[in-house]
């Protein structure tokens, strides 16, 4: 049947002038991570906002106009009406960190916004259960990422795309196994507004694929201070396969993931500039807006009329990129054929080689059976790139290597900041009222500070202890919800459907599982022996219960089948009662789960847990973690504010049967031993005194750490401000440095194969004693390189076992004037600082002031 033509038109609700601040605050976000404001909308129909996933705008939408009316009328109403749109105003309006450390103290401070300007881009956002643009934890590190950038007054823009269906919807058939279903986003009943040209008409960007243009429409959705722009291809203007290319969250094959990415990197800059928004610096989470770093170096040379290798000085100065995984099998490649195939047309504006080009994707660029890479090409277009916590930075290095084929592990550019959560998203209100009462307001503002948190000691152990037990009692009540209508849905009979209400005891122990459930998360460790399980769950005087929830990818087959089995588990008669599948994980499920339980429990194969951020939303609601040593918790165990799965092993592929083994004898060795007897030791007064202990240990040391404050504050000062400030020297002076800087990388690439270590002399003996010195001469053939072009280093330490250096010093040498031809000598001195067996060699580096760092060429020369 033809498409009939429609004109459209939208529909707002009518609400009362005096109401109209209503719509003003369910358009931003800020909403979600303010206590007060969410109150207000349930206190105009709870049942409806229930029924709504949260959601203010289809709230306003569905309220008819005699409860409008009622509102109106109703002082109380319009009294927390009122609170609330001030303090929106006054959040808004306030000073922030960022104006007050970096603005203000700059001399020129409008010109200091422009120069600070930051987009960072994501391929998902999960800012809230009403807003289905996310999967997973990178999806929710992004949404906390914009909500501190927000609070911290960062002038920071975000870029996503806008989908259609978003993240599938999970449910279970009656045999346990994961169905997916693909509910359509409603665009006008979520809080985006359509960017438009001065005329009205809609504000279009487009990209060119093979033979068409794909045109991208733009929406707008505002996070408190923050802008975050979502791309769309879902209008007329495309034929019907590119309308698909924002239909799913990582949905398709190579084809469409390649299309989606070349929508959100270029079409994303293009975005930005058609806004008027170009930043300075982008920050790229994770590699699939990859991209938008050969648009940003294209628009350069177009523009100023460089060469690629000076537009990519410049644009690689004001780029840093994030990466999230930490197995070679995450990160996106495609095959050369793919990328001939979409970029064919695109490299002419480049103007570089096509084999120039597909070694900006490979480790190896002159590999020609190597693919190309998202993540390498992040790399090789970042001046910063960082894993996402201490042992992922260190994993990160290792994965890597093969772009700097030279350099020690630990010297390879890749640096970590660990990931943190927004607090005040994820904190209960009861917690947030407590904290108010004995750590002060400030809390809120200074969540980085510890000794704020250090007043948790003064929270009365009754107190505490009955506001968790509250939130344990609304999880209960959740669960049993939730799973009555999972029953009903799935046509289970009346008296199965009955029995979900006898489900968990709002008493007992609650440890939380929930994740995605990719196999390496390993989401059924803890039935290795199901009967021990069994005794510990239903021991009569101390009862444990376990909550499961989590989504597979849709064709990740281990993951489903690891679904299932829990539920067959689940529904065993001696676990009925104490086990539990929530389906349809999403932001609302599990904001009841941290808050509410009392353990969570994470078991991945480490190191494969790049960071993990469920169990930090644990902790500020005083919920203990109980887990492997892998990703953010190395950094945070302490002894006393949780527990260890392990020391830290690493086994081999050829020892997971044997893992397993050990690794789950040692979560029933910890409950029985550990958990269960802390938990339900209790003094006279009913309060299990040591477990207080333990949840104040971990307030303490978790919350003023792990928290997307310090996260973001920290990508401040390590990557922002220094690629900000480094863009601004090489793009300034008409490009003159970048420019300067490219014609020195060429000289270098073409005559470092001459550098090379002649000789070295030193008059240290074998036997020294601590604290003497001996002199090192070395004698380093340059080529046609000078000495300003290079830096040469001792390269000295403690040798280990393996006759290897791990933690070196280095000592730069001094170049002298005894030369011959381009033959330097130079000349260093070695103090002995302690006993050992040492070692020591010469190395030279690229030398350059506009170098962002010396090992970024990943050239070294060893003696």
């Amino acid at each position: 049947m033809a498409t009939r033509p429609l004109r459209t038109f939208t529909v707002l609700p009518n609400l009362p002038s005096e109401l109209q601040c209503l719509q003003h605050i369910s358009y931003n976000l800020w909403w979600c991570w303010d206590h007060d404001a969410i109150s207000l909308f349930r206190r105009i129909d709870e049942a409806k906002f229930e029924q709504v996933e949260h959601s203010p705008v289809k709230l306003l939408a569905t309220i008819g106009q005699d409860r409008l009316d009622q509102l109106r009328d109703d002082e109380g109403f319009m009294a927390h009406l009122n609170r609330v749109s001030e303090s929106l105003k006054r959040y808004l309006t306030a000073s922030t960190w960022f104006h007050e450390t970096y603005i203000k103290k700059d001399k020129q401070p409008e010109a200091a916004l422009d120069r600070y300007r930051i987009a960072y881009f994501s391929a998902e956002f999960g800012l809230h259960e009403s807003v289905p643009i996310y999967s997973g934890g990178l999806g929710l590190l992004a949404g906390d990422h914009l909500k501190s950038a927000s609070d911290l007054g960062l002038p920071l823009t975000g870029v996503g795309l806008m989908y259609r269906e978003g993240y599938f919807r999970q449910y279970l058939n009656v045999d346990g196994w994961q169905q997916e279903r693909y509910p359509e986003n409603d665009f006008f009943n979520l809080p985006l507004v359509a960017q438009c040209k001065p005329d009205g008409s809609p504000l279009l960007v487009s990209v060119a694929l093979p033979g068409r243009d794909v045109w991208i429409r733009i929406w707008h959705l505002q996070v408190g201070r923050v802008p975050l722009y979502l791309l769309d291809t879902n209008i007329p203007q495309n034929n019907p396969d590119d309308r698909q290319i924002t239909a799913r969250l990582y949905g398709g094959d190579h084809d469409m993931r390649i299309r989606q990415e070349m929508v959100l990197g270029v079409g994303g800059i293009r975005a930005l500039r058609a806004l008027g928004k170009m930043p300075s610096v982008c920050h790229m989470n994770e590699g699939h807006s990859a991209f938008s770093g050969l648009e940003r170096i294209r628009l350069m040379m177009e523009e100023h009329g460089l060469d690629f290798a000076a537009a990519r000085e410049a644009i690689a100065a004001g780029t840093c990129f994030t990466t999230h995984t930490p197995v070679p099998a995450g990160n996106d490649v495609f095959a050369p054929q793919l990328l001939q195939h979409y970029f064919s047309s695109y490299l002419a504006s480049l103007q570089i080689s096509w084999d120039d080009f597909i070694g900006l994707g490979r480790q190896n660029s002159r590999d020609q059976n190597e693919p190309f890479c998202m993540t390498v090409l992040a790399i090789r277009l970042s001046n910063i790139s960082n894993g996402v916590s201490k042992l992922h930075g260190r994993v990160s290095r290792n994965m890597w290597n093969a772009i700097y084929p030279n350099l020690p592990e630990n010297e390879i550019p890749i640096t970590s900041i660990t990931n943190g959560v927004h607090t005040r998203t994820w904190m209960a209100a009861d917690f947030s009222l407590l904290y108010d009462r004995y750590l002060g307001t400030n809390w809120e503002q200074r969540p980085t500070d510890h000794s704020i948190w250090k007043k948790v000691d003064n929270i009365p152990n009754a107190e505490l202890w009955r506001t968790h037990e509250r939130r344990r009692e609304r999880l209960v009540v959740f669960a049993r919800q939730r799973l009555h209508a999972q029953l009903e849905r799935r046509g289970a009979t009346p008296s199965e459907i009955a029995r979900a209400d006898e489900v968990l005891d709002p008493e007992a122990l609650t440890i939380g599982f929930a994740r995605r459930f990719a196999t390496y998360k390993r989401g059924t460790l803890i039935f290795r022996n199901i009967e021990r399980l069994a005794a510990i769950l239903n021991n009569k005087d101390r009862p444990v219960q376990i909550i499961f929830a989590g989504k597979a990818h849709p064709r990740d087959h281990g993951g489903k089948e690891l679904i299932a089995e829990i539920v067959h588990v689940c529904r065993r008669p001696e676990f009925r009662r104490r086990m539990v599948f929530l389906e349809d994980y999403d932001i609302n499920v599990a904001r009841f789960l941290v808050q509410g339980v009392d353990v969570w429990l994470n078991n991945p194969r480490r190191p494969l847990e790049a960071s993990g951020t469920s169990g930090m939303k644990v902790c500020v609601n005083g919920g203990l973690n109980l887990s492997v040593l892998d990703g953010w918790w190395c950094e945070a165990y302490t002894g006393d504010n949780g527990w260890a799965i392990g020391a830290g092993e690493e086994y081999s592929d050829n020892d997971r049967t044997y893992q397993d083994d050990v690794e789950s004898r040692a979560i029933y060795d910890i409950l029985e031993q550990e958990i269960v007897p802390l938990f339900y030791n209790r003094t006279a007064d009913g309060l299990p005194r040591g477990w207080i202990n333990y949840m104040k240990n971990t307030i303490k040391t978790v919350c003023p750490m792990f928290n997307t404050h310090r996260m973001v504050e920290e990508y401040t000062k390590v990557s922002y401000i220094p690629s900000a400030l480094r863009f601004s020297h090489l793009a300034g002076a008409n490009l003159k440095s970048a420019t300067d800087l490219s014609n020195w990388r060429r000289k270098l690439v073409r005559e470092w194969p001459q550098v090379r270590v002649e000789n070295i002399d030193a008059n240290g003996k074998d036997a020294m004693h601590v604290g003497a010195e001996f002199d090192i001469t070395a004698r380093i053939h340059l080529g046609g390189l000078s000495p300003d072009d290079v830096e040469v280093q001792l390269f000295h330490g403690i040798i280990d076992n393996a006759g290897e250096i791990p933690q070196p010093a280095t000592i730069a040498m001094i170049a002298n004037a005894d030369r011959t031809g381009a033959t330097w000598s130079y000349k260093g001195k070695i103090r002995c600082q302690s006993s050992g067996q040492y070692g020591y060699t010469v190395r030279v580096l690229p030398c350059h002031t506009n170098l962002g760092n010396a090992f970024e060429p990943g050239l070294v020369c060893w003696g």
